[in-house]
């Protein structure tokens, strides 16, 4: 039992040592790429070698780190923050990490499903659109998007492959969006996804349901986003009221 007992607490701690890096990593701290050795670790965080050993392999099965005999372990695949408590579109919020491109894989007029008409308050045709987004050459998301008819089939006609959906939105309404509701939830990817998004079958993305409305409170666009977890960190501030 106090073998168990040891073991769990050692896990434990692997944990907790993992996710602090993680956050260090997301926040880009370690500049060079390179993480502190073993031994530094452990005298950081006052836990054992092994620990510090369990709490690496947890990073690198995320894809976060990689670890290499006589160079130690560096960073090999950085997270981007996407904030969550402003409205914006992927290139708005990214921008500054470099460059983000749409792969446009389905863009058309279509009869809605049910949920999809309840959703955007309407009983006309909707446009569909779908698109691959990557930051640097680097899926990152795929994107489902809903609108309706009278905002959507101008779009048609817009530079999709380069440009945030919101910002045209808000150049053919001539209003500015106002709020959004959304839902995010784990998900594992399934096979066609995982080949569209460049990762590995079940691997863990975040699954965002948003609904965004113009300042007026119309609903203008329905997505549904499957955003690769190894490339993404979701970040908000909130405040308590």
């Amino acid at each position: 039992m106090a073998v168990d007992i040891m073991r769990r607490r050692r896990t434990d701690r692997a944990r907790q040592v993992a996710d602090v890096l993680r956050h260090q990593i997301v926040a880009g701290d370690f500049a060079d790429g390179a993480l502190p050795g073993e031994d530094d670790l452990g005298a950081e965080f006052a836990v054992s070698r092994n620990t510090v050993r369990e709490a690496l392999s947890l990073l690198r099965g995320e894809g976060l780190v990689d670890r290499t005999p006589g160079l130690g372990t560096t960073t090999c695949g950085e997270k981007y923050p996407h904030g969550l408590h402003r409205l914006m579109g992927l290139n708005e919020t990214l921008h500054e990490h470099g460059t983000v491109a749409n792969e446009v894989r389905a863009a058309e007029l279509i009869d809605p499903p049910t949920w999809v008409g309840r959703r955007l308050c309407t009983t006309d045709r909707v446009v569909y659109i779908e698109r691959i987004r990557s930051l640097n050459g680097v899926p990152l998301s795929l994107d489902l998007t809903y609108l309706p008819r009278a905002v959507g089939e101008p779009l048609l006609d817009e530079d999709l492959a380069n440009r945030d959906i919101f910002v045209l939105l808000e150049g053919i309404t001539g209003q500015k969006l106002g709020t959004a509701d959304l839902t995010l939830e784990a998900v594992n990817a399934d096979a066609h996804s995982a080949s569209l998004l460049g990762t590995q079958d079940n691997a863990a993305l975040l699954m965002l349901e948003r609904l965004t409305h113009l300042a007026d409170g119309t609903p203008v666009d329905l997505e549904s986003i499957r955003f690769r977890g190894d490339r993404l960190a979701m970040r908000a501030q909130l405040e308590r009221r």
